[in-house]
């Protein structure tokens, strides 16, 4: 993720100024220095791996759940995502015999024969999750203008929760952020302690960052930051 911002800022014609960007943030948890996250950022193992496909300026917005994930999951890739091109570390990724990628996106937009409920643990591979991160609108031109991920199955995922994240909202309730598809994925995959850590770390990341907009003190010893700290 750090690779990915640096990379995408040198292509900046101008500085990327994000919302309330004249307060001071902590480099490695993009959170006001009065409400830094690091103290709260989980030990966890997981045997899947996580690739996400930024679109744009995503890895600059401090908003942004990809970087959570990368927090949490050791494996996790992060590629900006073009029409025109793609960097050639990512098919290298997804060739590797030692994954089994699957694209997360609503199981509505892809051919059935591509559908997948579950995720499959075949020998000698570990589960690698591609996920758009993006907005819905660009997600979906993303799905529909990537060949090279036209032949991976693509799990579509069907949550019974609503979405919990508070920063940016989708105009639809079923629409989860990426960080929340995450952690889903990982609990289907058999990694329910890093899945539940990362809801858990979203939750405080979320709070963190909301209290520092509005000018409160967060709560470190309420019941989200009590069941975080369980993962520290």
């Amino acid at each position: 993720m750090s690779r990915l911002r640096e990379e995408r800022l040198a292509r900046s014609l101008k500085p990327f100024q994000a919302r309330g960007s004249r307060t001071p943030r902590c480099p490695a948890c993009r959170v006001p220095l009065s409400h830094c996250l690091c103290a709260w950022r989980p030990r966890v193992e997981a045997e899947s791996g996580v690739c996400l496909l930024m679109h744009d300026i995503e890895p600059l917005k401090p908003s942004n759940t990809g970087w959570l994930i990368a927090d949490v999951v050791a494996d996790t890739a992060a590629f900006g995502w073009s029409r025109t091109g793609v960097d050639a570390r990512l098919p290298a990724l997804l060739g590797d015999p030692q994954w089994q990628p699957y694209v997360v996106f609503p199981g509505e937009y892809a051919a059935p024969q591509r559908v997948v409920g579950e995720v499959h643990r075949e020998a000698g591979r570990r589960p690698l999750f591609i996920l758009l991160d993006a907005t819905w609108t660009e997600a979906r031109k993303m799905f529909r203008k990537s060949p090279y991920l036209d032949d991976l199955p693509v799990l579509g995922l069907q949550p019974e929760q609503l979405s919990r994240y508070r920063l940016r909202r989708s105009k639809r309730d079923d629409h989860l952020c990426t960080a929340e598809v995450a952690a889903l994925c990982l609990e289907l995959a058999g990694d329910r302690r890093a899945g539940e850590a990362l809801a858990a770390y979203l939750d405080v990341f979320t709070d963190h960052y909301l209290a520092a907009k509005r000018g409160r003190s967060a709560g470190l010893d309420d019941e989200l930051h009590r069941r975080l700290r369980a993962f520290l």
